[in-house]
């Protein structure tokens, strides 16, 4: 598509980008047309008794594919909310679980609301209602329809709809899987709500060992010293951010908000502006950068690595021609536009694409709805037996170091790293990151063996479509 044109909506831009994709592969045309479409969309619009009078708010949930279920998907609550956006969501779901190998179908729902004109106790009857409405038509149930938070929605709304379904089928035994994200004390799991931000960092340290591809984006070394900005410092931002600073030495340089932005050359204490943006509401007056009133501007600021993690289209064709950063990593889904897609992929910048970048949340949600059927935290068997086991090995050693003869010790920390058994916590980190770095080896291996596939989105298509179509011709379809 030209550059002039019309921006896409955001469906549009997720079936330009299908259909790249589909035109590389050998698909009959019929099965091609299944896998585009989204099988159902059911609307609701619903009342509620709110401060003497009846408010009425309309609420989707979409279910794109059920080549394999339950469907899996977030709800997001937001006045932006309508059918076409929370239709291309669920595709995107579609593909996001068959690229990680999470076996669920695409599914997503929105409540056009926004959180903050309400109080606590009347956005869990609006929270309630909605649920009530899913639930009875088995739109929320843990074989068949599996929602997570998403924007504007966390573990407390989780709970409420998680209660809900547990009053409406008191005798489910199964009634804790039928949403993921919950808090743990109504049967989450540890690592949830790091899990989009964790999944980033576990995403770009994976990018960073393919020699290739660091090389295709003209950068080179490791992590470590490269340049961050962050748009957008709600759950997914401020963790991977945290973790990026924290962790692998990566500076975060610029933070984009809504309300404005900080720069700041030497790094951001990402801790200490979260802090402060919590309490002031804008990160105006944080004392440990530089306050950029037009916020949108440091996207085109020169960076190595620019994580947009909040809403679609903010690079889009207005800004495309600006972005400076060699490498984009899409924490939020859908924040480049189609257009905006073809002029990074001309300027050579290399997109590590929404589909594989944020899914971390599903692939832990995935671990909670399995912890869930299961009726056991991970680790509760193995821990300590795993632990003794080594203690053999720390006691043999322990006796050798004594022998003076030999005339070695033990450094200080080995033997509690060593005795340490995997909890919940370390196991779920863990199979993130092998979900994580075995589907960016599935990507890559597409992206850098075939001529025709010149970026990672094309490839990630590539790679989730095929998986699909293969479930359907599985099934006889």
């Amino acid at each position: 598509m030209s550059q002039n044109s019309k921006e896409p909506s955001f469906r549009d831009s997720v079936n330009l980008m299908f259909n790249r994709a589909v035109d590389l592969m050998d698909l009959k045309p019929g099965l091609v047309e299944k896998i585009r479409v989204c099988n159902a969309t059911y609307t609701v619009r619903f009342g509620v008794r709110l401060r003497g009078d009846i408010k009425t708010f309309t609420g989707y949930r979409s279910v794109h594919s059920e080549h394999m279920e339950p469907v899996k998907g977030g709800i997001r609550f937001s006045l932006g909310v309508n059918q076409d956006e929370v239709e291309a969501l669920a595709a995107l779901m579609t593909f996001k679980c068959a690229l990680v190998d999470a076996p669920f179908g695409g599914s997503k729902g929105g409540l056009c609301v926004d959180p903050r004109e309400y109080e606590v106790h009347e956005m869990e009857m609006i929270t309630r209602r909605f649920a009530y409405e899913l639930i009875k038509r088995d739109l929320i149930n843990p074989a068949q329809n599996v929602p997570a938070p998403d924007m504007g929605t966390g573990e407390r709304e989780m709970a409420w709809i998680a209660d809900q379904y547990k009053r409406m089928h008191t005798t489910d035994i199964n009634s804790a899987g039928c949403v993921t994200g919950k808090p743990i004390n109504a049967g989450g799991i540890q690592g949830r709500t790091e899990a989009t931000g964790r999944g980033v960092q576990y995403a770009l340290r994976a990018f960073f060992q393919d020699s290739d591809g660091v090389k295709k984006a003209g950068l080179t070394g490791t992590l470590d010293g490269k340049r961050v900005v962050v748009q957008g410092l709600g759950n997914v931002g401020f963790h991977a951010a945290k973790f990026l600073s924290e962790e692998d030495g990566a500076p975060v340089v610029g933070v984009i908000e809504y309300n404005g932005a900080i720069w700041n050359d030497d790094g951001i204490d990402i801790e200490a502006l979260k802090a402060h943006i919590t309490a002031e509401g804008s990160p105006k007056g944080f004392a440990g950068g530089e306050f950029v009133e037009d916020g949108a501007s440091l996207l085109e600021r020169e960076c190595d690595i620019l994580i947009p993690a909040a809403l679609e289209g903010v690079i889009n064709l207005g800004n495309a021609k600006r972005i400076k950063a060699p490498l984009i990593i899409e924490a939020a889904n859908g924040p480049v536009t189609a257009g905006a897609d073809e002029i990074l992929r001309d300027k050579g910048t290399v997109v590590i694409p929404d589909m594989y970048a944020n899914a971390g949340g599903v692939t832990v949600s995935y671990f909670e709805w399995v912890k869930n059927l299961g009726h056991i935290r991970f680790g509760r068997m193995g821990r300590r037996q795993e632990e003794s086991r080594h203690q053999l090995i720390v006691d043999e050693l322990e006796r050798i170091s004594r022998d003076t003869s030999i005339n070695w010790t033990i450094s200080p920390d080995f033997k509690d790293k060593y005795l340490r058994g995997a909890g919940e916590l370390e196991l779920v980190r863990s199979g993130l990151d092998d979900t994580m770095r075995t589907a960016y080896e599935s990507m890559a291996n597409v992206w850098h063996s075939r001529d025709d596939v010149s970026d990672l989105r094309t490839a990630a298509y590539l790679v989730s479509i095929g998986k699909v179509a293969a479930s359907y011709q599985a099934k006889g379809l």
